[in-house]
Order: structure tokens, then sequence, then C-alpha cells
């Protein structure tokens, strides 16, 4: 179920005052920690670096990304494969 649309889309204020902040230098990467938050059209060609609980993933904004969240860009989990089928490797 998503967000009701009186609301509009979730995004923290944070994110919001350090994207208004750094519309001039547009190379910078923005540092944040709201994985939780939409992605706005005013977002388009920034940079930002979101947290995925170890490190910062870079994710340059495109037009595409539009009402997605910031966590979609950065996975929190490595996948490694899967574990060798035991049967299989006996014959």
């Amino acid at each position: 179920m998503g967000r009701s649309v009186w609301k509009g889309p979730f995004v923290d204020e944070y994110v919001l005052r350090k994207a208004a902040a750094s519309e001039g230098s547009r190379h910078k990467i923005i540092k944040i920690w709201s994985r939780r938050s939409t992605i706005l059209p005013q977002f388009v060609g920034l940079n930002f670096g979101v947290y995925n609980g170890r490190k910062f993933i870079p994710v340059s904004i495109v037009e595409e990304m539009v009402g997605r969240k910031f966590g979609e860009f950065s996975p929190t989990r490595t996948f490694y494969g899967h574990t060798a089928d035991k049967k299989a490797k006996r014959n």
C-alpha cells in the first residue's frame, strides 16, 4: 500500500535543505541517511551518497528515478551466489 495522494511524497526536511544549499555545485556528493525519502524532480542532476549501513553508495539522479525511494538504489546486502549443490558435485 502506498502513501495517500493528499499527503504528497515524503521527503525528510534535511534532504531538502541539503539539496537546496548545493544547487550551485552539482558535482559535490550530498551525504544522506534517509533511504525512505522520495526522489523529487528538483533533485535531478544532483549526486547523493546514500548510506546503506556500512558506507555511502554514490547515486546520481536522472529523470527516470523521480517518484522512487533513495533506498532502492543503495543495496544493503551483498549477494555472493547460491551455495553449491552437493548432489550435482557428487555426480
